[in-house]
């Protein structure tokens, strides 16, 4: 009680600057309609009080809540194992504290969190959603939807919905993966195979067409199913040794699962690369380099794919511009892109 009651006031600090409470909250919530010399007397008087706005009160003038939802369709085990999820969310949480956001994580264990995710989202609290890693079946984003919230994707959508086309985010999938296979080739490679990711996801799917557009019609022993994860590409490397003992090259769907495929060819006695080349795909450094040998693999930048998502989304939301003058509301109608694909790149190093 006496910590809340020595807190500044709004109208402690309209006193100490000499302007109406009015003109206060039009300074401290970004509207416009103040002269600048006011509104330098508003900020010093802000930072010398200490005050800090009531975010509650705040949030009815501005229709914001300053908080944007980042949901996970994965669960916990995986989204803390994974690199690749760390850097995304890295790049999400640089692009909204320089924008003063704040980053709500809301994970997906399962079908029964998908009722308390909606509940959350369509309860007011933030401003936007930032979705990824949805499988082809996922119902979040028909939830998402029926909340009316901005929304941006990472990585490609795959579901038909009314209204206007989902805006994402993604890599150059389909390409990059045409990149490592022809690489195999050009090394004279011959029998080359794919160890997919989740086929349930559209970067799955993305890099097999890519593999295929190189491979022609594939030999089907050669591709074989896994779902992203080390262990996943240890299980997908003994099935494919045990169909196709000749096989002298593996395109991964990521760094993860050509780990595990580095290790049961290592434990099989087969050298990388002089009996098969690997490639990988994602460019997760403390994984690439740290392979043994280190991995060749398709970078894409997974960090700048999350600042990204972050952009767009707060580009989208009513209220002040982040990329402009504060000042001025963002046309919650403007067009903002309904997808943007980054390039991928590949990086050469020992075991291709």
């Amino acid at each position: 009680m006496t910590e809340a009651a020595s807190r500044p006031t709004l109208e402690a600090v309209a006193a100490l600057a000499g302007v109406s409470r009015a003109t206060v909250s039009r300074v401290v919530n970004g509207s416009e309609g103040v002269r600048e010399p006011l509104a330098v007397r508003v900020r010093r008087a802000v930072e010398e009080l200490g005050y800090v706005p009531n975010q509650a009160a705040r949030s009815l003038v501005t229709r914001r809540h300053d908080a944007v939802a980042v949901v996970i369709a994965e669960p916990e085990a995986r989204v803390f194992a994974d690199p690749f999820f760390a850097l995304q969310l890295r790049g999400i949480s640089k692009e909204l504290t320089a924008h003063d956001n704040q980053l709500v994580l809301l994970l997906t264990e399962g079908r029964a969190d998908h009722a308390r995710v909606a509940r959350y989202l369509a309860g007011g609290h933030v401003d936007g959603a930032l979705v990824f890693s949805l499988h082809l079946d996922d119902p979040l984003p028909g939830l998402i939807q029926d909340a009316g919230l901005p929304t941006v994707f990472g990585g490609r959508p795959d579901f038909r919905a009314g209204g206007p086309a989902p805006v994402y985010v993604d890599s150059d999938n389909r390409g990059g993966a045409r990149a490592a296979v022809r690489h195999l080739k050009d090394l004279g490679r011959t029998r080359i195979a794919h160890i997919t990711g989740a086929l349930d996801q559209t970067s799955a799917v993305d890099r097999l067409d890519g593999y295929r557009d190189v491979m022609g019609a594939d030999d089907a022993r050669l591709v074989v199913e896994s779902d992203f994860t080390p262990g996943g590409g240890e299980r997908a490397m003994r099935e494919l040794l045990d169909r196709c003992p000749d096989v002298d090259a593996v395109f991964a769907a990521n760094d993860l699962t050509a780990l595990g495929a580095l290790r049961v060819l290592r434990e099989r006695g087969l050298r990388v690369p002089d009996d098969v080349a690997v490639i990988g795909f994602d460019d997760v450094l403390p994984v690439a380099e740290q392979c043994d040998p280190p991995l060749t693999t398709v970078r894409q930048d997974i960090e700048e794919m999350g600042r990204l998502m972050a952009r767009l989304l707060l580009r989208g939301r009513p209220g002040p511009d982040p990329d402009g003058d504060p000042a001025q509301a963002a046309d919650p109608a403007a067009p903002v892109p309904p997808g943007v694909v980054l390039p991928t790149t590949l990086i050469r190093r020992a075991s291709a």
